[in-house]
């Protein structure tokens, strides 16, 4: 029965969620999406959600570590707003995704330097949100009332008005400056040319050929310009600015940690990825891995003791394909991968006790949508560690031989299982040839385990959770009612 209602699953129909609307904020960070030449055209898109965000910890909750933490060197706030903005998109076509990897690679071996200082852009920001006509300075405030005034203090609005237009004319003049250095640069090619095209208004040559102190006569005459004027051409030059913010600080992390920039292939490719030296971002002491998938092999079937470094391997795959799928460098030392629609993982799934689900129920539920965004025509990267964890050993078996029987249909997808229930995998091997059967060994020295984190090929029966409970001598512990000090033992270290 069991067996019968998740096959039905499969079949069943879902309502694809919306991506949210754009934001509607005036603000000049708040709007970068506006202008977006590299990201996905709006009938192409890449799809995840949120369980796998929180799983692979893109994002991280409360200021804790994460994958968009790593990369968030940026000095402005309009630039980690770009940021955050890929990371929430990851481009679906291999040309866009190309693109925007050349462009940070090519950063990234000038070795470009954002140029700016942090403190004139939060002068120019609320300067340019000020669009009252009536803060317009004028030539005629040059009064003797007027300095006498500023002798005494400059009122407040002044003051920022004048701020605002100084920090916007130094802001332009790095810009110009910057532009000249980059000609060499053969691959930010499209928004060079766009700041170029703004830079070299006629309207901006005063600006650009000021020097010195600038006068009141100077700062009311551009405050015209930059804020009434050329107000559009002034926040498209910011915007700009900020996806160079956003692009610069990814390639000074590539560079500092000796990340790899990963080559997209068209779709319809026998390989469908390709990865040497695969590792965690996110751990010091990570053990890499090799890992090579084809049409011909793209089921993993993951096995392996508790503590073997199985979820961390699956963290480390998927973190790797969503990265190269925004264009950004990854933690390994080759990569190369055909474009698919969308990841999405199975990792550390909650129950979902406000709608009473148990954790098997959760389980079902999330196999049905994946079968659901398969059946939509979708290339997807899927992931489930330990599936059907929340059920007993029978339905668990069945169900797994039952998934993986569809999973096995859908050659132009990877598929990567986690499980303990190594009898399943006994009966799909002889029953399908695209299945990849790798394990995560365990050595056992004298009653230790100890674990290499590096892939085998086969399926492994090590089971040693009561070996590390008796190390722990929880069962002493019961019996005689007192727990004795103890050193750290290996399977309390972090998972590499």
């Amino acid at each position: 029965m069991l067996q019968l209602a998740l096959i039905l699953a499969f079949t069943a129909s879902f309502k694809i969620v919306p991506k949210p609307e754009k934001n509607s904020c005036s603000t000049i960070s708040e709007n970068i999406s506006d202008i977006r030449q590299d990201t996905q055209p709006s009938h192409m898109s890449f799809t995840t959600d949120k369980q796998t965000l929180e799983d692979l910890h893109i994002f991280g909750k409360h200021g804790g570590e994460s994958i968009s933490n790593i990369f968030n060197r940026c000095s402005t706030r309009g630039g980690a707003a770009v940021l955050e903005e890929m990371f929430r998109y990851p481009l679906s076509g291999h040309e866009a995704i190309n693109k925007r990897s050349s462009i940070i690679q090519s950063f990234a071996a000038l070795g470009t330097v954002f140029p700016f200082k942090s403190s004139d852009f939060d002068a120019a920001e609320p300067y340019l949100e000020n669009t009252d006509e009536r803060s317009k300075l004028t030539t005629q405030e040059n009064s003797v009332a007027r300095k006498l005034t500023n002798m005494i203090a400059m009122d407040v609005n002044t003051q920022l008005i004048y701020k605002g237009a100084e920090a916007l004319v130094e802001l332009m003049k790095k810009a110009a400056e910057l532009m000249n250095e980059l000609t060499a640069n053969e691959f930010y090619i499209e928004e060079k040319e766009e700041l170029l095209t703004i830079l070299h208004h006629p309207a901006f040559t005063d600006i650009l050929n000021s020097k010195g102190k600038l006068s009141h006569e100077q700062i009311a005459a551009f405050d015209v310009l930059l804020r009434f004027k050329q107000r559009e051409q002034i926040e498209k030059l910011l915007r700009l600015i900020y996806n160079l913010d956003a692009y610069l600080s990814i390639a000074k992390v590539a560079n500092e940690r000796k990340f790899v920039f990963p080559k997209a292939l068209p779709g319809n490719q026998q390989d469908l990825v390709k990865l040497e030296g695969l590792y965690h971002p996110l751990l010091k002491k990570a053990v890499p891995n090799n890992i090579h998938v084809t049409t011909e092999n793209n089921i993993i079937f993951l096995t392996g003791a508790n503590m073997a470094g199985k979820s961390t391997f699956m963290k480390s795959l998927s973190i790797a394909m969503y990265l190269a799928h925004a264009g950004f460098p990854v933690a390994a030392k080759k990569m190369e991968f055909t474009v698919l629609d969308g990841v999405y993982t199975t990792i550390n799934l909650p129950d979902n006790l406000g709608m009473g689900a148990s954790h098997f129920y959760a389980e079902v539920l999330r196999v049905k949508h994946m079968a659901q965004e398969l059946r939509a025509k979708k290339d997807l990267f899927i992931v489930f560690d330990e599936l059907f964890r929340g059920t007993n050993v029978k339905d668990a078996y069945e169900a797994t031989i039952a998934i993986v029987s569809a999973f096995a249909k859908k050659r132009k997808s990877i598929f990567v299982i986690s499980t303990h229930i190594i009898e399943a995998g006994d009966v799909l091997r002889e029953k399908y040839r695209n299945i990849n059967f790798v394990y995560l060994p365990t050595r056992m020295n004298g009653n230790q385990p100890a674990y290499t984190y590096t892939l085998e090929q086969g399926i492994t029966g090590d089971r040693h959770g009561m070996v590390i409970i008796q190390n722990e001598k929880i069962l002493d512990i019961l019996q005689n009612g007192k727990k004795k000090p103890r050193k750290k033992t290996a399977y309390e270290l972090p998972h590499r």
